[in-house]
């Protein structure tokens, strides 16, 4: 049988024995700077221990210009994630930027450190998140990399810049429009636990209904899909209930799909608002009363955002509200119908 060759050390083996991260490890081998004198003994120890070979590429991490980004993704076929990568990667092509993207199943943090560990090997500028699981972004910021990164999601946190839309107004207007329809009673389909997005939906949600005095009932935690949709949509109490903000379009697909199945019309009986405009939003029966996000305009911004740090400068990010699209699945009741 043939013997395998041991596997080489890489750099992060070294920053693992030694205690630090990968860039202490380049400092050391490029004889930069700011390291104390036990960290760089650490290091050379750790290096010697392992017989550690830098490559060429290693000795450039910090110090070589590649115009390569690296794009982290999950392998989903979500609307909203995979329109933001699409534009990204446009307009990364559009700036002369190459993009190395992984596409994720395996959401293990080991799995995600070994896609991060791979693209710094690759000597990449800077590292886009485009997903929505919020532990992938956990385990990216937590990292503590020496090269910028920036995710896709809805609100600020350390050690990270996140770009995105502001879920939570937007799920306020959205809630705000049917109150002024005259709803009283307005359920809520929420998106995944993991999602910053659907839990931004989500609160958005209780806070408006809240601060009108209303009552706040959940129907259901779906996936995302028109599936979660129609079961949910199947099991819900509908007594007394005239309204669903459902946390993205697939999911008001289904349970429109359920309202029809148990014979109740929409927006006859109730009124349904979905969240994203997909393209098939406005050829449902009847056409979906939606929540536009601009997923060009956020998959641009990620891109700026990130070149802007990779070249040092530190912009202001903003998220815009997104636009709320009126169609044919809510109407006005009156008084007596709440």
């Amino acid at each position: 049988m043939r013997e395998e060759s041991p596997r080489q050390a890489t750099i992060f083996d070294v920053a693992r024995l030694a205690g630090v991260s990968h860039q202490t490890v380049s400092r050391v081998l490029n004889d930069l700077p700011n390291v104390r004198a036990s960290t760089r003994v650490r290091v050379e120890e750790a290096i010697t221990k392992l017989r550690y070979v830098p490559s060429p590429a290693a000795r450039a991490l910090v110090t070589r210009r590649s115009r390569t980004i690296g794009l982290i993704a999950t392998g989903t076929p979500e609307f909203g994630p995979a329109s933001t990568q699409l534009y990204f990667n446009a307009a990364a092509r559009t700036e002369s930027w190459s993009v190395f993207t992984a596409s994720l199943i395996d959401t293990e943090p080991s799995s995600i450190r070994a896609v991060v560990e791979a693209f710094l090997r690759q000597n990449v500028e800077g590292i886009a998140v485009i997903t929505s699981h919020q532990g992938i972004v956990d385990v990216v910021a937590g990292m503590e990399l020496a090269i910028p990164v920036v995710a896709l999601e809805a609100t600020s946190r350390p050690n990270i810049t996140t770009v995105g839309a502001d879920q939570y107004a937007a799920a306020r207007r959205a809630v705000t429009y049917l109150a002024e329809l005259g709803h009283r009673s307005i359920a809520h389909l929420a998106g995944p636990r993991d999602s910053v997005d659907a839990q931004e939906r989500e609160r958005g949600w209780r806070d408006e209904l809240s601060a009108r005095g209303l009552e706040t009932r959940l129907i259901g935690t779906g996936d995302w899909s028109p599936s979660a949709g129609y079961r949910f949509g199947l099991a819900c109490d509908l007594e007394s209930l005239t309204a669903v903000f459902a946390a993205n379009d697939q999911m008001a697909l289904g349970l429109m799909h359920a309202l029809s199945d148990r014979g109740r019309s929409v927006p006859g009986d109730i009124s349904v608002i979905g969240f994203d405009d997909v393209p098939e939003a406005e050829h449902l029966s009847p056409p979906l009363t939606t929540v536009r996000q601009d997923f060009e305009r956020i998959g641009r911004d990620l891109l700026s955002v990130l070149l802007d740090r990779i070249n040092g400068q530190s912009t202001p990010t903003s998220a815009s509200v997104p636009a709320l699209i009126e169609r044919s699945s809510t109407r006005r009741i009156t008084a007596a119908q709440a």
